[in-house]
């Protein structure tokens, strides 16, 4: 359905999550990490101005660039920037798989798991400091509501019990590799300012305000595209260049899509870039966010 930037304030319900961005020190370390970890394999490198950027994917769908900056500092877990990139799968069996090839990768921390009502989640961090979550959604229809707001909580989940019911389970052939990414949860230094970003003016729908902290916001009833909290970074300023989050990519349906949100970023006097096919803007705190058409080249990506 086609829609015209006067009348649209929010994001398209088709709007997704597309591949993320992160600065690294070691290439073939993360690079490694991830294919062995998550199953995710390169797709395409490139070598521009002294930097490699490498996509690792599952098939042709590319889910993480990785770009070397090694001259770069390490990642500062009380700046704004990345909490976790979260990569969704399609099955227990294939969530299981994966959480235990990465807790059993000696590079891997494993941080803890998580039911949170509407999934279910466990959680690393890469050799770099980065944060992972993998998961996998419970049917929407068990969703739950009150006075209008999504349920979600942070319930205990033993990852031996889950591997014990899930591990093996996968028929010959099921894909290992996560489906896509499904949400990306940001550190911010303030809630009220990532939400004046975030919601009012990218257009994402608040689902979660009640959490101690934090603020979830999705686009078409899904619990989360992205999350901000500032349970480590309370009061950060801008980010000082560091490894770790380089961009958070966004794909939504139309080039009208990308017209409402020009007209929502020009009416609130933030600078941006448009290609034609995607804009480009920076959260307050220096996190490059990009919009852009579907069916983009993987030498698209590695040209942001």
């Amino acid at each position: 359905m086609s829609h015209t930037a006067s009348d649209e304030q929010t994001l398209s319900s088709a709007a997704a999550m597309d591949a993320v961005t992160l600065h690294v020190g070691d290439l073939e370390l993360m690079s490694s990490y991830y294919n062995q970890a998550l199953a995710l394999a390169p797709v395409e490198e490139i070598a521009r101005g002294g930097q490699v950027h490498r996509v690792l994917g599952r098939g042709s769908v590319p889910m993480l660039r990785l770009v070397h900056t090694p001259d770069l500092p390490s990642v500062n877990p009380r700046d704004a920037g990345l909490f976790h990139t979260a990569f969704l799968f399609e099955s227990p069996a294939a969530l299981a798989a994966t959480v235990h090839r990465a807790a059993s990768d000696s590079r891997s921390q494993f941080v803890g798991s998580s039911d949170h009502l509407v999934s279910e989640a466990f959680y690393f961090t890469d050799p770099e400091g980065n944060g992972i979550e993998v998961y996998r959604d419970r049917p929407r229809e068990k969703w739950e509501y009150r006075n209008g707001e999504l349920q979600m909580a942070s319930y205990p989940l033993d990852p031996t019990e889950y591997l014990r019911r899930h591990l093996g389970d996968a028929p010959a052939g099921t894909p290992s590799a996560p489906g896509t990414v499904g949400h990306v949860h940001l550190q911010v230094g303030d809630v009220d300012q990532a939400r004046a970003f975030y919601v009012e003016a990218l257009g994402f729908q608040t689902t979660v305000s009640s959490y101690p902290g934090a603020l979830f916001a999705a686009a078409g009833g899904y619990h989360h595209h992205v999350a901000m909290n500032i349970w480590n970074s309370r009061g950060a300023g801008p980010r000082a260049a560091r490894l770790g989050l380089g961009d958070v990519a966004i794909s939504v349906p139309l080039r009208e899509d990308l017209d409402a949100l020009a007209a929502r970023l020009r009416a609130r006097s933030i600078s941006h870039d448009d290609d034609g096919r995607r804009i480009a803007t920076r959260d307050p705190w220096g996190t490059q966010v990009t919009v852009a058409l579907p069916g983009g080249t993987t030498e698209e990506l590695l040209a942001r």
